[in-house]
């Protein structure tokens, strides 16, 4: 018996240390080992009372013998004190244990349900409405590829809230423009990104898409302006579009209406940009309309309805390239603001931000939680603002139509190569930061693909893109050099297919097998993996030379530097400041 309660005293000695810091054990164990550890305590107790009783034999009393059972009365009623006390701390311990384990689950259970209110607070689609042919871009060597993204803003006004802050009661059943269009390209290491715009009137090529709402088909288009692509398919089209136009595969879309940017100016407190004299956009007698917008000189931070003024207004800054400036100088100033917020790593700010934003934006279908969107916005977290970069695309007055636009090929042209090959669009990197080489990225994963002399090849020739004439011979010997290299089925097509860039198509019915036979001509030639493209309407495996290989045998890839970018582009990086010209005529002096 002694060496039991020996034991006991051993194994029991902690507990109550632990009962000391509200952890009551007959809670979490069993009501008979709880008896037990009583018993022996009691008997812990009895051994100390005298060094001659038995271990636990509280029949005998005092040693001396006398008041025997006035002393064991006294014993039981000071037992019964200290159990009753115990049992009170007992039932005070209980009721806080399960008074805390009530508030962790309330706590919990709140948490999932506000999680699932703001994924049901978001409005998603599909993320193409169309097909352009370009694929992802592969992996390098790390593994790590480009984010794109399709910043879409949207004059719909089927909201009546948003007919009361842009007006136009009588366009609520018209379908609406995309007046603002940036894509913005986040490299594959997460060092620096760059947006570039489109100006809302630029005459551009439009693939068919169809409408996920009312399954409608639209006939592709090539005299229409790109922000009609919303009313065509909705913003799954205008991400095709820009695909076809850009040979830059996007990720996914983001699409904002009016209500949507006066709610976000405000969750942030407002988005500094500045003017060079104080601006007042409104109706005059040569032109009628206007945003509103009245600013005075400097820096002002616009909220509310103003904020939506600043991106609308247009006639008070000279033209839309220099609204696009304007929507620049206002992303530029949110990121900085939300940097300067600690936006990615304050709970709270966090909390306030995917509240609002959860309503105010669409999104495409992969980006349709909470959890995707949060894990998308750290993409940006890294970037330092003087690598984050925008521009406009250069553009030109349309010879149909003056108060259209269409863009500087040639100017365009390298700014969607300098995304397809992630160069950045700044020149603040660390040059000594070496990129992984072609040759040493990740070969994309898929079938292997067919001998040479087992693929039926044609050439076209498409030298004629650009404006520039056609080089002729050049399919056939093309052909030649594919012949030479293995391709020994390889033959020129007698038509021409006019195109700036090279391209080698594979019908898309032939899916990851098409593209790797497409890779082991492009890599025989030396184009990159980016030239290759899936066609509905190929019938074989088919390679067209662009205007931009003229000459020679083997593709040689334009050399292009970080902030390499055409003139007109209207670059900025985020850390710069600058104030918008105003237009004479919508210049105010701060008084009337």
């Amino acid at each position: 018996m002694g060496q039991s309660s020996v034991r006991g005293e051993g194994t029991r000695r902690s507990v109550p240390h632990a009962r000391d810091s509200g952890w009551d054990e007959s809670l979490y164990g069993d009501e008979g080992e709880g008896a037990a550890a009583g018993t022996r305590t009691r008997g812990r107790g009895a051994r100390k009372r005298g060094a001659g009783s038995r271990p636990g034999d509280e029949r005998t009393g005092d040693r001396g013998g006398q008041g025997g059972g006035d002393g064991r009365t006294s014993r039981r009623r000071g037992g019964s004190r200290r159990r009753a006390k115990k049992n009170g701390k007992r039932r005070i311990f209980r009721w806080v244990a399960v008074t805390l384990s009530l508030l962790i689950l309330g706590t919990a259970g709140a948490g999932y349900l506000y999680y699932q209110h703001l994924n049901g607070n978001i409005r998603s689609g599909g993320r193409s409405g169309g097909e352009s042919g370009v694929k992802r871009t592969a992996p390098n060597a790390l593994g790590d590829t480009p984010l794109n993204i399709l910043l879409i803003g949207s004059d719909s006004r089927s909201d009546p809230k948003n007919v009361a802050l842009g007006g136009g009661k009588d366009l609520t059943q018209q379908k609406p423009l995309a007046d603002v269009q940036m894509l913005l390209h986040v490299s594959a290491d997460r060092k620096h990104a760059s947006v570039v715009s489109i100006p809302r009137d630029t005459i551009v090529p439009i693939p068919e898409c169809k409408d996920p709402k009312s399954d409608e088909t639209f006939a592709p288009t090539t005299n229409r302006p790109i922000n009609e692509t919303l009313g065509r398919g909705g913003p799954g089209c205008t991400l095709t579009t820009w695909e076809t136009i850009t040979g830059v595969y996007i990720d996914h879309w983001m699409m904002i209406d009016f209500a949507g940017v006066v709610a976000m100016a405000d969750e942030v407190g407002g988005v500094p940009v500045c003017v060079k004299t104080g601006v007042h956009d409104r109706s005059t007698r040569q032109q009628k309309g206007g945003s509103g917008l009245k600013l005075p000189e400097g820096t002002t931070e616009v909220k509310g309805k103003q904020a939506l003024q600043w991106l609308r207004t247009r006639h008070a800054f000279g033209s839309d390239q220099n609204r696009a400036k304007a929507q620049h100088m206002y992303m530029n100033g949110m990121v900085k603001k939300l940097q300067e917020q600690n936006a990615w790593t304050d709970t709270g700010r966090l909390m306030g931000l995917a509240e609002t934003a959860t309503k105010a934006l669409q999104v495409s279908d992969e980006i349709g939680t909470v959890a995707k969107l949060f894990e998308l916005s750290m993409q940006l977290k890294n970037v330092k603002l003087d690598r984050l970069t925008t521009a406009t695309v250069p553009t030109a007055a349309w010879s149909q139509d003056q108060n259209k636009l269409v863009m500087v090929e040639q100017s365009a042209d390298k700014m969607w190569s300098m995304l397809r090959e992630d160069i950045a669009f700044d020149k603040n990197g660390d040059p000594a930061g070496a990129k992984p080489t072609a040759s040493a990225s990740a070969k994309p994963k898929g079938p292997a693909a067919g001998a040479p002399d087992t693929l039926d090849v044609t050439v076209i020739n498409g030298t004629a893109g650009s404006g520039q004439m056609s080089v002729d011979g050049r399919a056939g010997s093309m052909a030649d050099a594919l012949e030479d290299k293995g391709f020994t089925r390889a033959e020129a097509a007698q038509t021409t297919e006019p195109r700036k860039d090279t391209v080698v198509k594979y019908p898309k019915a032939d899916g990851e097998q098409g593209k790797a036979d497409a890779l082991s001509v492009a890599e025989a030639l030396g184009l990159p993996a980016s030239a290759v493209r899936a066609d509905a309407n190929a019938e074989t495996l088919t390679l067209v030379i662009g205007a931009d290989w003229r000459q020679g045998t083997t593709y040689e890839k334009p050399k292009t530097e970080a902030g390499d970018l055409p003139e007109g582009a209207d670059v900025k990086t985020a850390d710069q400041k600058g104030c918008m010209d105003v237009y004479s005529v919508y210049r105010w002096d701060g008084k009337s």
